[in-house]
């Protein structure tokens, strides 16, 4: 999410996120209570300052099978 935000930021005005984290969407808006997290989470809040028109929401992964597949297939690629 973290290299999303900062990719967008600078290259779009659309700012709306989906994920099928829960855990994701529950850090986000209750990071007190994920301390093992608190570094990532300050990059967070730095970055959302810069994207006034941020949202994040959940979706199931069974509602979003196409996105899902996609991002099975994105992770057999190699960088190097």
């Amino acid at each position: 999410l973290i290299w999303a935000m900062k990719c967008i930021s600078h290259h779009s005005p659309i700012q709306h996120f989906g994920t099928d984290c829960q855990d994701l969407v529950r850090m986000i808006s209750e990071p007190v209570t994920w301390p093992s997290f608190s570094t990532e989470l300050e990059e967070f809040a730095h970055l959302r300052r810069r994207l006034p028109n941020f949202y994040l929401s959940y979706i199931p992964r069974s509602s979003n099978s196409k996105a899902d597949c996609l991002a099975k297939v994105a992770r057999t690629f190699r960088s190097d």
